[in-house]
């Protein structure tokens, strides 16, 4: 795959992931530190300064810890999930 299409492939990965992350981030019957952990996931996406790669490895690190929650509804588990799936198919 060329290098251009591939940016805009992971570009969109993160796109995605990032208006899931708001979902979460505004879904009050989600625990508060499991909605700020999603909207810290979101912001570390926005950083523009780093490689898509290191944004995606630091996200999925916040959503690592915190996916493990006792206290966390199963369809944000889910969707957690399911964000660091998309994530973790961006490589530098």
């Amino acid at each position: 795959m060329p290098q251009k299409r591939k940016n805009q492939d992971y570009d969109e990965r993160i796109n995605q992931a990032k208006s899931i992350l708001s979902l979460i981030g505004e879904d009050r019957t989600t625990p508060r530190n499991i909605r700020r952990a999603a909207n810290d996931a979101c912001k570390m996406l926005e950083i523009s300064d780093q490689s898509q790669a290191v944004r995606a490895a630091q996200a999925i690190n916040i959503l690592d810890d915190i996916s493990q929650d006792p206290n966390m509804p199963p369809y944000s588990r889910t969707r957690i999930w399911n964000i660091v799936s998309m994530l973790e198919v961006i490589k530098e």
